[in-house]
């Protein structure tokens, strides 16, 4: 990933938030926020594409307009367009978009009757009572923004993993480039697989550690370099993301690493054991006394306690170090345990590739199956299928699995769980599909009662196999819908349903806790992409990280089955199964 790259989708988003706040075309704001997409996931660099002679006209969704834009940005690192809007309202009032419950229409009413410009005058606004006076607010409506203002603000700051990741890779690769730079590695929250990060720790092992700062602050992504010394240096990223540089020796790296991996508590928990036997870690070593006896690796500084080496995933203090003592830590799931995913989406409703090509890209990643579940008809602005238009891609489906071999492809689809908790589609229509997978995509507003109810009465439909991002969060936009996740978890292992991990960067859900209680429960989990391209099966990275954040193992993923282990899961329920 280049930085041109993402400097073109965080402009291009910018250009959207403000269109929308304007109340612009809704087909030229979705015009720049999937194009806004494309190049986040994008993995060729949009820099070289250009420099080769190659067409920007020939990308998805990109015209002359969108084409020239590009061009200005990679030229200039700037858009006329975004400095136009940016010149016609309040810079910071794009960050309300960010705010649950506050889309373009509610922010334009905020700006203009009550000239609120940022989150932080909304939420006083909110607590002085202004809000509940304009029309299509009242007081209901005041008190939910206010919640979830005080949310945003308390979490302002911090970038969805895929984003951060990014910027970590590129920083990565910039640094190995350095002679002597032994070993480069991302720390802190970022390697612990959290599915935000307010900051990157960057760790290096060298013995020159002054080329290493020097290269470190040659980024061409920096705004703005904070402090440089001989082993250390701080910088601020054109994004505001800031990033942390420290240079060790080869004998302390270990050590180092487990300190700024974190978390905090897992590293007190950590130095409390060493207490214990007598001895002192810290980011140079262990020691006992003056002596230094491991530091080298992080199995060293582990070993030194008595302990195996704990995947930094689980270092959370949440009962790790007590289950290494033990010897009873999971082996968690890797990717290469996958053998499949289940949730895709085609250009037959809101994805950007056919059949064809998703097929293709997953035999190119080894699959043994792969499902592909549109939406269903309730979801209009994502062109859902009706019956009719599923019966043709069922058809569609079934002509290739009869011609191409080594791909399994399955017939499913992302029904709708409406209002009251049946289904968008008739269940004559979900006989003929190979997995359905329910999802809650509106009335997010429900009472806890009501919510889990509803899901309660979905999963009591035969047909349902796996239940999509079970808890509706949609990260820093969305909190996740009040309800009971243990009454769900043991509705589906009653009824032999699946949960799924939707790997889908601003989705990763379920959350870790959840993905934990699942397997304590005995649910199967699915990690599943929720690819709308190509590109989009490399989601699949987060949500194994997610996944091992809850302690999963390959033995509590479906989709870790072979296809013949598969089959008959996915068909227990409407055989009678349990």
């Amino acid at each position: 990933m280049s930085v041109g790259n993402l400097a073109v989708a965080a402009i291009f988003e910018e250009i959207a938030d403000r269109l929308s706040i304007q109340g612009a075309n809704a087909f030229r704001i979705r015009a720049y926020r999937n194009a806004a997409r494309m190049f986040q996931e994008m993995t060729q660099d949009l820099e070289a594409f250009v420099a080769a002679g190659n067409d920007l006209d020939d990308l998805p969704g990109v015209g002359p307009d969108l084409a020239g834009k590009i061009r200005e940005v990679l030229a200039t690192g700037k858009c006329a367009l975004l400095e136009r809007l940016r010149a016609e309202m309040p810079p910071a009032l794009t960050d309300l978009l960010k705010v649950p419950g506050l889309g373009p229409k509610r922010v334009g009413a905020l700006w203009h009757d009550l000239d609120v410009r940022t989150p932080e005058q909304a939420l006083r606004a909110a607590r002085d009572g202004r809000i509940r006076s304009l029309p299509g607010f009242g007081e209901k409506t005041e008190r939910n923004i206010e919640r979830a203002l005080a949310v945003h603000l308390s979490k302002a700051g911090r970038l969805k993993l895929a984003l951060a990741a990014q910027y970590a890779e590129s920083l990565a690769a910039h640094l190995r480039g350095v002679p002597g730079a032994d070993q480069v590695v991302i720390a802190g929250s970022y390697r612990r697989m959290r599915e935000t990060v307010g900051d990157l720790d960057v760790l290096v092992a060298a013995r020159n550690g002054k080329a290493v700062v020097e290269q470190f602050t040659r980024y061409p992504g920096v705004a703005d370099v904070l402090s440089q010394g001989g082993t250390r240096a701080s910088m601020r990223l054109a994004g505001g993301l800031q990033v942390d540089l420290r240079v060790v020796p080869a004998e302390s790296f270990g050590a180092a690493l487990v300190y700024f991996t974190g978390s905090k508590a897992h590293n007190i928990a950590l130095r409390t054991m060493a207490q214990e036997r007598g001895l002192r870690i810290n980011e140079y070593g262990v020691f006992r006394g003056k002596e230094r006896i491991a530091g080298e690796t992080e199995e060293s500084v582990y070993a030194s306690v008595g302990l195996p080496p704990i995947p930094p995933e689980l270092r959370e203090d949440r009962g790790e170090l007590e289950a290494a003592r033990l010897g009873r830590l999971p082996r968690l799931v890797e990717y290469a345990d996958l053998r499949g995913d289940l949730h895709a989406h085609t250009t037959a409703t809101d994805g950007r590739n056919t059949l064809e090509e998703m097929a293709a890209a997953a035999r190119a990643a080894g699959f043994e199956y792969f499902a592909i579940t549109e939406h269903s008809r309730r979801q209009a602005m994502a062109h859902g299928l009706t019956p009719e238009r599923l019966a043709r891609q069922i058809d569609a489906i079934d002509w290739m699995n009869r011609h191409a071999g080594g791909l399994r492809i399955l017939k499913g689809i992302e029904v709708d769980i409406l209002d009251d908790g049946s289904l968008d589609l008739p269940d004559s229509v979900l006989a003929r599909l190979d997995l359905v997978v329910a999802a809650v995509h509106s009335r997010f507003n429900l009472s806890r009662a009501g919510q889990t109810a509803r899901i309660l009465r979905a999963l009591d439909n035969p047909h349902v196999t796996l239940l999509a991002h079970p808890t509706g969060r949609l990260l820093e936009e969305r909190e996740p819908y009040d309800v009971d996740m243990l009454q769900i978890i043991r509705k589906a292992r009653a009824l032999g349903i699946h949960l799924e991990v939707n790997a889908h960067p601003d989705r990763l859900d379920l959350g870790d806790v959840h993905c934990r209680m699942a397997k304590d429960e005995g649910v199967l989990v699915a990690i599943n992409s929720d690819a709308h391209d190509t590109a989009g099966l490399g989601n699949l990275h987060y949500g194994i990280g997610q996944a091992r954040r809850g302690w999963i193992t390959a033995g509590d993923v479906l989709n870790t089955r072979s296809l013949k282990e598969l089959l008959p899961l996915l068909a227990r329920r409407r055989d009678g199964g349990s």
